[in-house]
């Protein structure tokens, strides 16, 4: 009769350790959410351009402007690995999982920061630069250290960092903020309450679990459907602010594409309100799809210099 020989796995090679280990730090910039604000940067400077730049200024404002978002990330998962390991939604981030020990994500965060704003000093200017650092200290500092444990309206205020990278890349073109700058900064700052209260609302067990007062955590659902509302008709009203420096391609855009997100905020308003199974997460990617469309049209009309509309507000 044989004796079973006890198998144990194999020890990972130097390869497969290197490999989880960059990915690991990857993981720790949230690359997705970064995606998301690039998306938004470029048709700023085209915006800004009245047409398009360099495509090495563009590549040297995108770099920066992923090396700084990505340092508020880290920063902000050192911050809050604590309820990140309670979310189901967050359990699996590198922190979270102690894939990464705490002191070098916190020098990850910081030397990201540095290399990125003097990266975007020397490749752009310093204002696009000096932007990019009060983005990652009202994040960090602002959002996730003040705002994040202690209020309901954290994403309302927190949200303005994600709002920054229009202005960075305006600023990296001109030298300047404008007020077309400042209008993208507020469309997206109205933007921001529907589209992370929708992802709430889904994960309301989660945030409250953690404790975190995330609107839907503290408030009725039909309070919450109702704000949804309320900042969509806000943030369709500002996008119309654009026109004078616009064609008729973004105005289609605007209008169609705000018609249609005031459509889903009320539909899904109404539900809530009749007590009906509600999809919350259908309005948070349509919020994406509608963000993307709404800034690639800038980007369109800005490219092609179709006569802007110059309406006289």
């Amino acid at each position: 009769m044989s004796v079973p020989v006890s198998q144990t796995a194999p020890a990972p090679g130097p390869l497969t350790r290197a490999r989880a280990t960059v990915a690991a730090y990857a993981g720790l910039t949230k690359t997705r959410i970064i995606e998301q604000l690039l998306v938004v940067t470029v048709p700023a400077m085209f915006l800004a351009e009245r047409g398009i730049p360099s495509v090495w200024l563009i590549v040297a404002t995108l770099v920066g402007g992923a090396g700084s978002a990505a340092s508020a990330h880290a920063l902000n998962c050192v911050v809050d690995a604590d309820i990140d390991a309670v979310m189901k939604r967050t359990a699996r981030r590198p922190l979270a999982k102690g894939q990464v020990p705490t002191r070098h994500a916190l020098v990850f965060g910081l030397v990201l920061g540095a290399l990125s704003f003097a990266w975007l000093g020397f490749t752009t200017n310093w204002l696009a630069a000096w932007l990019s650092v009060a983005a990652i200290a009202f994040y960090v500092l602002v959002y996730t250290l003040l705002l994040k444990r202690r209020t309901s309206q954290n994403i309302v205020w927190g949200g303005a960092a994600g709002c920054m990278p229009v202005v960075i890349g305006w600023a990296a073109v001109t030298g300047t903020v404008e007020w077309p700058a400042l209008v993208m900064f507020a469309i997206i700052f109205f933007w921001t309450p529907p589209h992370f209260w929708a992802l709430a609302m889904r994960y309301r067990e989660d945030y409250a679990a953690a404790g975190v007062p995330m609107l839907p955590v503290v408030a009725t659902p039909v309070q919450v459907s109702r704000r949804i509302v309320a900042y969509a008709w806000v943030m369709g009203a500002v996008t119309l602010l654009l026109l004078p420096v616009t064609s008729w391609v973004y105005a289609v855009v605007a209008v169609l594409g705000g018609a249609w997100f005031l459509f889903a905020a009320h539909r899904l308003h109404g539900a809530v309100a009749a007590g009906e199974e509600t999809t919350p997460m259908r309005l948070f990617h349509l919020s994406n799809i509608y963000l993307c469309g709404l800034f690639a049209a800038i980007a369109v009309d800005a490219a092609i210099g179709l006569p802007v509309l110059g309406l006289p507000f």
